[in-house]
């Protein structure tokens, strides 16, 4: 091309020396196959169990909520991979073509601004056909898109451009009739880029940007166009001052682009979505650029020349991601719909029930001492009368197995009101009370000689109960912690599933992220 070839000239160029060079995804698309694979295998081998907790617990119940959570977002997102089946099949018909999203609100003038560009590609006599959606099938028309200040755009339409460009015009993802939301959105996940078209009398409703969330997560180009960049002026007109439309100086018009490109560039950044994606905006005046007759002195000044510049440095990165959209649309599912739905849902109730288990772990330790004081408190006062008992029969055996009775229904007993969250195995809670040894400091030297020629030893029973009142204390002291510890060991139990279940879906997080740095990194 010559000096003095136009950038329009130039892009119009650019489109028809497209080239689709398939690339091999394969082997990338493979892996993130099996790391969902591997990701399923592991979440139905981590369910989150809690033996040794009641049912009623706390932690039980959070743990089973989080067990359907997981299983409710592995059959959603079968499910909603499944429903990509028909965009997918649509993608692929328009493999040898680029698609561009033309994204706006209705009185951005997106319909005006397609048209204009089927216009300059006209003008090059290139081939313009433009279509509309009915039914889910592409019926074309010699009709051009309705233009108005009003929303004309009630159903999803495009127009193709040299075979090779395509210009999808939306009502908005989300101010369509619901019968046209599914279409609409089918289009939207095959664009391979994305123009978005904001007017200069309200430029930068960066909220907008909301609604795309799904596409620049996919790390599509984003170009913003701003649009209706003129002004009424009063001018003389054979004698009479009236008001004159014409286009913005250039200084307003970079004052407005950068406006634009700053909050613009802000809201990518809380989205998550890389800032390199936000193009330079353009400004543009598509009524200046008709009613001038579209010559090319009217076209720069509407500044167009600018755009088609701006159409141009897109080119390449709209390329680069419709020859890896394969693997960019698997690798979007798995981040929105897998990994980012269980961060979303799954990863702040691990947070929350491990809390939980936490909180839990600190109320045994009051609890513990609880338990004893109660234990001891239900069974001291019984001394008395089974020492009566042993001042009688002097069974040693008998007193034993007296305290030891006492000791374990008094246990069953705490048990139901202190840890009725915990399902104790009760059978290796030792409360057997120890008599042995037991006399050897409360007998008396002294002996005496019953009626019967027998004699006897004597023992000094306040002795005997200050000893057996210790030997209870040791023995409640040492059932508490048993109980407790068996209560403590359930929790840990949950607490290491819960750790290894968030540990997982960290490492696949990081496994994820790797894959897609390298998808982007070798398919630019």
């Amino acid at each position: 091309m010559t000096a003095d070839t136009s950038n329009e000239q130039r892009f119009v160029a650019d489109v028809e020396a497209f080239e689709f060079i398939t690339l091999d995804v394969t082997t990338i698309v493979r892996s993130m196959e099996e790391w969902l694979a591997r990701l399923s295998t592991h979440l139905r081998s981590s369910r989150l169990t809690w033996r040794g907790l009641n049912e009623q617990s706390e932690v039980a119940w959070k743990a089973d909520a989080i067990n359907i959570s997981v299983e409710q977002s592995m059959a959603r997102w079968t499910e909603q991979w499944r429903s990509y089946e028909p965009a997918h099949a649509f993608a692929d018909s328009y493999d040898d073509k680029v698609l561009l999203l033309v994204f706006g609100k209705f009185n951005a003038g997106k319909s005006s601004f397609c048209n204009l560009l089927a216009d300059r590609f006209a003008a090059h006599g290139k081939h313009v056909q433009y279509f509309y959606l009915e039914g889910g099938q592409i019926v074309e028309t010699p009709e051009r898109f309705k233009e108005g200040v009003t929303e004309t755009t009630a159903r999803l339409q495009g127009v193709r451009l040299a075979e090779k460009l395509v210009l999808v015009d939306t009502p908005g993802l989300h101010s369509v009739t619901s019968e046209n939301a599914a279409l609409t959105q089918r289009f939207a996940d095959s664009a391979d880029g994305v123009l978005w078209l904001t007017s200069s009398t309200s430029p930068g409703q960066v909220q907008e940007l909301d609604e795309l969330g799904r596409e620049l997560h996919r790390n599509k180009p984003l170009l913003p166009v701003v649009t209706r960049s003129d002004v009424y002026e009063e001018d003389e007109v054979e004698g009479e001052i009236c008001k004159v439309l014409r286009n913005k100086t250039q200084e307003n018009r970079t004052e407005q682009e950068a406006d634009v490109n700053t909050r613009a560039a802000e809201k990518l950044s809380q989205m998550g979505v890389a800032r390199e994606l936000l193009k330079a905006p353009i400004s543009v005046s598509t009524y200046l650029a008709c009613k001038q007759g579209q010559t090319r002195a009217a076209m720069n000044e509407a500044g167009f020349e600018r755009l088609f510049a701006a159409l141009h440095a897109i080119t390449a990165p709209t390329l680069a991601y419709k020859r890896r959209k394969q693997a960019e649309v698997l690798l979007h599912h798995l981040e929105e719909n897998v990994i980012g739905a269980l961060s979303s849902q799954v990863v702040s109730s691990l947070q929350h029930l491990r809390s939980s288990i936490d909180f839990a772990r600190d109320k045994l330790e009051q609890k513990q001492e609880l338990l004893a004081n109660a234990l001891w408190r239900a069974v001291v006062p019984e001394l008395p009368k089974l020492l009566d008992e042993y001042s009688n029969t002097r069974d040693l055996v008998k007193l034993g197995t007296s305290l030891s009775n006492s000791t374990r229904a008094s246990l069953l007993k705490e048990i139901d009101t202190l840890l009725r969250e915990y399902e104790l195995e009760l059978g290796v809670l030792d409360t057997k009370f120890d008599t042995r040894g037991l006399f050897e400091d409360v007998v008396t030297e002294n002996r005496e000689v019953t009626s019967l020629g027998h004699e006897e030893v004597l023992v000094d029973y306040q002795l005997l109960y200050e000893t057996l009142a210790k030997a209870i204390r040791a023995l409640v002291i040492r059932v508490a912690d048993d109980a407790i510890g068996q209560c403590r060991s359930a929790l840990v139990d949950v607490a290491n599933l819960t750790q290894s279940l968030e540990a997982s879906l960290h490492t696949h997080d990081e496994e994820l992220l790797i894959m897609k740095r390298v998808l982007r990194a070798e398919f630019r």
